[in-house]
């Protein structure tokens, strides 16, 4: 994991669906939960969702506070 990914997911957006616009870290977890059984997107924006589904499936969401505003 690059470290830059935990950074990315409280500053990058989602692009496109229901949630456009809205920051990673702040995606629901029934949506990441449906990506993880649907499929990820290819590329980055697929990492660190992957990434943020397995922060929230341990309940580690906390851990992003710190990076936020940065």
């Amino acid at each position: 994991m690059d470290p830059q990914d935990l950074q990315r997911l409280v500053t990058m957006t989602m692009p496109y669906g229901k949630y456009k616009d809205r920051v990673l870290a702040d995606l629901p977890a029934h949506y990441l939960a449906w990506f993880a059984r649907e499929g990820f997107p290819q590329g980055k924006l697929g990492q660190l969702l992957a990434l943020m589904h397995e922060i929230d499936h341990n309940n580690l969401r906390s851990l992003l506070d710190p990076l936020r505003g940065r």
